[in-house]
């Protein structure tokens, strides 16, 4: 009765204590992955193109080009990072399950070790051990958290990474080409360009760092500095070579 008592009182406390943790850290990292791209390397080459003379048409076309090629580029190197990902987990995981069902004492006296890592006293950590080696499953994810430090893939992972980078990619890289849209000369094109790039930047930097933990103004002046570091070697490059 007592031990029923406790654990009503241990759900109860539970429900009553919602803990906010931010547990989207795959998602948002796609998308500064895609976003930063997207708004840098358009950017540079419309900057660079713009040094060269280069119209706004042609500036515009290869713009797009290059949105389109760099959303394929980045969606299947995201693709293949998360694949691989899930590829190392199983194969770790037949290994561990297979030293579980071979050497079963070996596992169990490193998951008192590990357990010992926290302060947990031999007496305290043998209940534990006996009861992870009466449950295989719940073992074998014990040893792949905690010895190996791997967590089990989301099976759709690698599909979504794929298209939230692209996405991502394709979103941030059409805002420095919006200019050339509709202003034909791409001198003043570029001038529009640079501000709503910036712009852009800055917001998008202020951002990350609010959902990473970092200063989040710190991070929008070091993502804006480093857009316009590039498109100014860009833009500079491009004008000493047509010199």
């Amino acid at each position: 009765m007592a031990q029923d008592r406790s654990t009503e009182l241990e759900k109860s406390l539970l429900n009553q204590h919602t803990e906010k943790h931010f547990t989207a850290g795959e998602i948002v990292r796609d998308i500064i992955i895609g976003v930063s791209d997207g708004l840098t390397v358009p950017f540079a080459l419309a900057a660079g193109l713009s040094g060269a003379n280069a119209s706004s048409s042609i500036i515009l076309t290869a713009g797009i080009a290059e949105v389109a090629a760099g959303a394929i580029s980045m969606g299947l190197g995201g693709y293949l990072a998360a694949k691989s990902e899930a590829d190392h987990y199983m194969k770790e995981l037949k290994r561990e399950q297979e030293e579980i069902n071979s050497v079963p004492d070996t596992e169990a006296a490193e998951v008192a070790e590990i357990l010992s890592r926290y302060g947990i006293e031999p007496h305290q950590y043998r209940p534990v051990v006996n009861a992870l080696r009466k449950n295989p499953q719940a073992w074998l994810d014990f040893m792949m958290k905690f010895e190996l430090g791997l967590e089990k893939p989301d099976p759709r992972r690698a599909l979504q990474s794929a298209l939230t980078i692209a996405i991502a990619y394709i979103l941030g890289g059409l805002v420095p080409l919006i200019p050339y849209m509709f202003i034909p000369m791409a001198r003043k094109a570029v001038i529009a360009s640079i501000i709503l790039t910036l712009l852009a930047l800055l917001i998008f930097g202020y951002a990350k760092g609010y959902f990473t933990g970092n200063k989040p103004f710190r991070s929008a002046l070091q993502t804006a500095l480093i857009g316009a570091i590039a498109s100014a070697a860009a833009f500079g490059m491009a004008r000493a070579v047509q010199g």
